[in-house]
């Protein structure tokens, strides 16, 4: 008897598997997997097709006074955590590597060492937040600012899971993750005032391009909203 047909693979199908295997293999996070899909397209000479760019996705101030009102809720880290990543914008592979001395008390700063590209970069914090980490981390003057019960690193997923968590708790409708409270802090300062090229260096963008897309999206938020607030 002759075997059932299979549906041969295509070449592509081949390339995804064997890609799939090699960034497993090397744990590679997020940020580091777009970082390897960039260079490979400049070393292969492909450029990206232009796409008009869309709104970018946000927390609401409503939803992100629940987020963190749900994340001191619990009774560990957790609350000060997300409140430390939301108010600082940094990416979650950062985030994760942030050392205690890293923690500029006196001057309210955080050292962001090695960021995306290699680059180093200060981000200011609120004096209340500055505050309530000194006092999280106590004596503690080495390590990482936030560590596990094994005095490790969170890891980028372990972070994102807490986020997606805490935000299904506070019955927050869409999807929440690390990146989405860097748009919301970015988009947020953006409409208090905050001049684009700093935001730009508080993100650690390389590009006003890239930062360029949070002023877009903030004109297409404030007309849905006032259409909303003027439609009968």
């Amino acid at each position: 008897m002759r075997a059932p047909s299979q549906k041969a693979k295509s070449p592509l199908q081949d390339i995804i598997e064997a890609t799939t295997k090699l960034w497993r293999k090397a744990h590679l996070s997020y940020d580091q997997t777009r970082h390897v899909s960039r260079e490979v397209r400049k070393l292969l000479k492909i450029e990206r097709i232009k796409t008009r760019k869309r709104v970018v996705q946000r927390l609401s101030k409503q939803e992100e006074q629940k987020l963190i009102r749900e994340a001191y809720k619990d009774k560990s880290e957790h609350g000060l955590l997300i409140k430390t990543l939301l108010t600082t914008g940094v990416r979650v592979s950062e985030f994760c590597a942030m050392r205690v001395q890293d923690f500029y008390f006196d001057e309210q700063m955080i050292l962001v060492n090695k960021g995306k590209g290699g680059k180093s970069r200060y981000v200011p914090i609120l004096p209340e937040l500055a505050q309530e980490l000194k006092t999280h981390l106590g004596d503690r003057n080495t390590g990482y600012i936030f560590e596990t019960n094994r005095d490790s690193a969170y890891s980028p997923r372990r972070i994102q899971q807490i986020v997606k968590d805490t935000a299904a708790k506070a019955a927050i409708s869409k999807r929440v993750y690390p990146h989405l409270l860097r748009h919301t802090v970015a988009t947020f300062l953006l409409e208090r005032g905050m001049p684009l090229e700093q935001i730009q260096k508080f993100l650690g963008h390389s590009k006003i391009e890239t930062t360029q897309i949070y002023a877009e999206s903030s004109t297409e938020m404030l007309k849905e909203n006032y259409q909303r607030a003027l439609s009968r």
